[in-house]
């Protein structure tokens, strides 16, 4: 069981019909006229925050160079940073770009009690980009693909072990057992660097771990992967098997990527927002990027993040359950 520690978000309605349809068309006319707030949940430097400000930048651009100020509201596993443009005037200087897979789809089941509705709380825009998680060994081990190593680990049973350092790699670890009926026990680490040191200690045989903080290790041979936790190949990440190819069939797990707004944003404000990033998404700068991190452009609408994000709520209520992750 995962601790706290370990844990990582009519009549009326006719009456004002008018005045709001007059407010999107000035907003339409005007917007931006002052700097926009670009919400980040993660703090200054990071990997995250890198990518937040990229998008950021390229928003900019598109708006004629108009200031985009990244906040940074760090703490409570996202919920901060969700909680405050939950709340926030929804007169579309808010703007937050953010992992919904994990801050908003995740959240709805990791948490008892969340301060914001994922799902009503917010206008979402669209999708933006997407990552599996990657299944590693030591770059020296001998295993050399999946069913190298499923052999082994059902060799040693309960004696073998494998480390997580985040929900996802916990979840993506326990598909990947649960798929060949393996009885690997878990090693929980705090940060990534002491999780690859006893990975190359020979001390834990697997971990699920991101792209982002895999992608040098790999290209150096330190470490080895074997497989991602999607069901298809990412483009990104051309020369590693999905896990639908490695005979990992209950697995298609993804991060994505993600813009949303406080609900009761102008529509003329999210339907250009929406056209910005999906051009964004796509732009070969964009693309450049996120191969460098191991993502895929996800361009899409409205509708598409809405569906994402119910299908992922529904899916991280069943991952909750069997990766045995205690609600906080």
């Amino acid at each position: 069981m995962l601790s706290r520690r370990d844990l990582l978000c009519s009549a009326a309605a006719a009456s004002v019909a008018m005045p709001a349809i007059s407010s999107g068309a000035f907003a339409q006319q005007d917007w931006p006229s002052r700097d926009i707030h670009s919400i980040c949940g993660f703090p200054p430097g990071s990997g995250a925050d890198v990518f937040v400000r990229f998008y950021g930048n390229a928003l900019s651009a598109k708006l004629g160079n108009k200031t985009i100020i990244t906040e940074n509201k760090v703490g409570a596993f996202g919920n901060i940073a969700t909680e405050f443009v939950a709340r926030s005037k929804p007169d579309g200087y808010t703007l937050y770009i953010a992992p919904g897979s994990s801050f908003l789809a995740a959240a709805a089941s990791l948490f008892k009690k969340l301060p914001f509705d994922p799902v009503n709380d917010f206008e979402h825009v669209t999708t933006l980009s997407k990552l599996p998680f990657i299944l590693i060994v030591n770059g020296d081990s001998p295993y050399k693909n999946v069913a190298d190593l499923v052999k082994f680990l059902k060799e040693k049973g309960d004696k073998a072990s494998y480390a997580s350092v985040a929900n996802t790699g916990l979840v993506s670890s326990e598909l990947f057992k649960a798929n060949f009926g393996l009885s690997t026990v878990e090693v929980k680490y705090k940060e990534p660097g002491s999780m690859l040191n006893d990975l190359w200690g020979n001390n834990v045989a697997f971990a699920h771990l991101d792209p982002v903080t895999a992608m040098a290790h790999l290209k150096t041979g330190k470490i080895r992967a074997l497989a991602t936790s999607s069901r298809d190949r990412f483009k990104a990440l051309p020369d590693i098997p999905s896990a639908g190819e490695q005979g990992i069939t209950n697995s298609n797990l993804i991060a994505w990527w993600s813009v949303h707004m406080p609900k009761g944003t102008p529509k003329p404000i999210l339907d250009k927002l929406e056209k910005d990033f999906n051009e964004i998404a796509v732009a070969e700068e964009t693309v450049k990027f996120l191969a460098n991190l191991g993502s895929d452009p996800f361009p899409g609408n409205s509708q598409v993040l809405k569906d994402t994000l119910n299908a992922d709520i529904k899916a991280w209520g069943e991952y909750i359950k069997i990766a045995k992750i205690e609600q906080v």
